[in-house]
């Protein structure tokens, strides 16, 4: 299996469905002008919610090489879950990416390797793609140096997942955000060497070397 290098961009909580298709098709014709080939470099984009449908839409009518992602998902397929987003709703919308685990579910939500676990679940039974943040705050780092965190996240997030499950991994360097520093190359190379050693490990050699890794940035 090969490795297909892969861009997502992470909207967050900015721009509204309108905003959302004049967005995208600014970025279509920019990868277009710009010789872009999917089959080189995959490139997806994740908006908000209010978002997907507008966007899934544009996709499709236009033909366009992009990839659609959302930011987050519930781990309960159905039920009396108040503003949650069931995976089978975005799959009903040919979501093919989902973004699970990001630094700032587990700080702002206090979202848990347990709750990032069940979410990969849930995401996997309903056909989608986990987009795995993993990553250290700077006391993490002090006290248990650089990889140990992100790598008991990945194993923790992967704990009764089909070795199998389509998966990317991203690497968020939590210490370096708002800091003023930033990851270096060797930095980010040292733990995503120590990710997919664990991914070896745990899904055997091949799927680790085919499965797509990415540092985040802001």
């Amino acid at each position: 299996m090969s490795r297909v290098p892969f861009i997502a961009g992470n909207w967050k909580m900015n721009l509204d469905h309108l905003q959302a298709i004049a967005f995208v098709q600014k970025l279509a014709w920019t990868l277009q002008d710009a010789g872009h080939d999917p089959k080189r470099v995959e490139v997806a984009v994740f908006p908000p919610f209010t978002d997907l449908r507008s966007v899934q839409t544009l996709i499709d009518a236009d033909r366009l090489q992009l990839g659609l992602g959302a930011q987050d998902l519930s781990p309960n397929d159905s039920g009396a879950y108040t503003g949650d987003i069931s995976g089978a709703f975005l799959a009903a919308l040919d979501v093919r990416y989902v973004i699970i685990g990001h630094s700032e579910r587990r700080t702002i939500h206090g979202e848990t390797d347990e709750v990032v676990g069940a979410k990969v679940q849930a995401a996997v039974r309903h056909g989608l793609v986990p987009v795995l943040c993993v990553g250290e705050t700077a006391e993490d780092l002090e006290r248990h140096g650089a990889s140990a965190v992100p790598v008991a996240q990945l194993r923790a997030a992967l704990d009764g997942v089909p070795a199998d499950a389509p998966l990317v991994v991203a690497y968020e360097p939590v210490w370096a955000i708002g800091s003023g520093q930033a990851a270096t190359a060797d930095q980010a190379q040292q733990v995503c060497a120590a990710l997919r050693g664990t991914l070896a490990e745990l899904r055997g050699d091949e799927v680790a070397a085919a499965t797509a890794s990415s540092t985040a940035g802001r």
